[in-house]
């Protein structure tokens, strides 16, 4: 039995299987708000095998995008999009919707991906804006020097992630995910290579964690219990002046104190002078596990676990609890039916897919060579039950004769 497909509790959620659809920043927005195209993304993405989808890096303030085209939930705009959009995709499957907040500090104001080759920081005459951090550093030596934040700055910022959380709740979200890595605010307040204030919000450890732990406390308040609330943290700064997973484990020590039902453990991306090691597969999984060995937090693994195989060692050995896959779902947007199949598993399709099910489909073996044969015990026109199509509003989707 694949330990990949099992059931999970991430605080009051249930989640159908281990799989989570990382978050992936798509720089589509329009001054914040969701477009066609994301309801495009998410929808496919719901429909990948997951039992978990997590939308974008989203900013609690206009202020706080990386870049123009970043996805937003501070205004009215914001949430009307998100919320028609979370409609929308709960008529798809019955995977479970996140999104998560975060604020890039330093790094906002910067050109998307496909403009890089220009340059990242945003020149005035591109509309670039104000940024501020918890010191004034510069992401690198071309970028807009940010402005110190004070106490007014903290106390609107923090409101700000109150107020998103509580617009994600009102859009029907299922889980909100904090963002406090990657470089970008939350994680300039934890690490000393960013943060060298002299007040308490710098120094030591524990004054550099009050800043995020105050955020995420502040969120704890107005976000439903019987909703999932996590927070991705970097386990390493990959920098010698940097925090380590030492200094992550006490961190989230302190954020199951503060009422987190999960953490994931990712890395990177804290100041250009960082010496990342190669990528392995896998090569994050180990800071998930000390987090599930140290902590009662749902543990998530991150970092090129692009295989089914590898995804079922790391679940099945109890590395991690879950596994977050971003790049390979945007490769192969049916990842998680793909590793059903490779595992032996039946799970339940779309059933405008349903030809496509192995068990319906002779060319299936072809197409995928590696997969294990499932058995053909249910009907090419019904969808199975047990994932999220037995739901009454889901079954209305379909034609009559495919109702009972």
């Amino acid at each position: 039995m694949s330990e990949l497909f099992q059931p999970i509790d991430i605080g009051g959620l249930q989640v159908d299987n281990r799989i989570v659809v990382s978050p992936m920043c798509q720089y589509s927005a329009v001054e914040g708000t969701a477009q066609p195209w994301h309801l495009i993304h998410i929808g496919g993405l719901m429909l990948s095998g997951a039992g978990l989808v997590i939308m974008e890096a989203t900013a609690t303030e206009a202020a706080g995008r990386i870049t123009h085209g970043c996805l937003g939930l501070y205004n009215d705009a914001n949430e009307t999009a998100l919320k028609s959009l979370v409609t929308e995709a709960r008529k798809l499957s019955g995977a479970a919707l996140g999104i998560q907040l975060g604020h890039a500090g330093r790094r906002a104001s910067c050109r998307s991906i496909r403009d890089r080759n220009k340059g990242e920081s945003l020149p005035a005459e591109e509309g670039a804006w104000p940024t501020f951090g918890p010191s004034a550093i510069p992401y690198d030596e071309t970028w807009h020097v940010p402005r110190e934040m004070d106490a007014d700055d903290m106390s609107r910022v923090r409101q700000s992630f109150v107020d998103a959380a509580g617009r994600a709740d009102r859009a029907d979200f299922d889980l909100v995910e904090i963002h406090a890595a990657h470089g970008y605010l939350l994680h300039q307040f934890l690490s000393p290579v960013t943060n060298q204030r002299e007040d308490d919000y710098g120094g030591s450890p524990e004054n550099r964690m009050r800043f995020p732990l105050e955020v995420v406390r502040a969120v704890r308040e107005v976000w439903p219990r019987h909703k999932a609330f996590g927070v991705r943290v970097n386990s390493t700064d990959w920098h010698p002046e940097g925090q380590s997973i030492d200094d992550a484990v006490v961190f989230a020590k302190h954020l199951e104190t503060a009422g987190v039902d999960y953490v994931v453990m990712s890395a990177g991306n804290l100041a250009p002078g960082s010496k990342i090691p190669a990528a392995t597969p896998g090569h994050q999984v180990d800071f998930a596990t000390l987090i599930k060995t140290h902590t009662g937090l749902v543990s998530m693994a991150v970092g090129l676990i692009a295989t089914p195989e590898l995804a079922e060692e790391v679940v099945g050995a109890q590395k991690a609890d879950m596994v977050a896959i971003g790049r390979a779902m945007l490769d192969n947007p049916r990842w998680g039916l793909h590793a059903a199949a490779s595992l032996g598993v039946d799970v339940d399709y779309a059933p405008q897919y349903l030809r496509a099910r192995p068990n319906n489909w002779l060319g299936f073996s072809l197409v995928h060579p590696d997969a294990q044969p499932v058995e053909a015990t249910r009907q090419m026109d019904r969808p199975a039950s047990g994932a999220g199509w037995d739901r009454p509003e889901l079954k209305a989707t379909l034609p009559p004769n495919r109702q009972s």
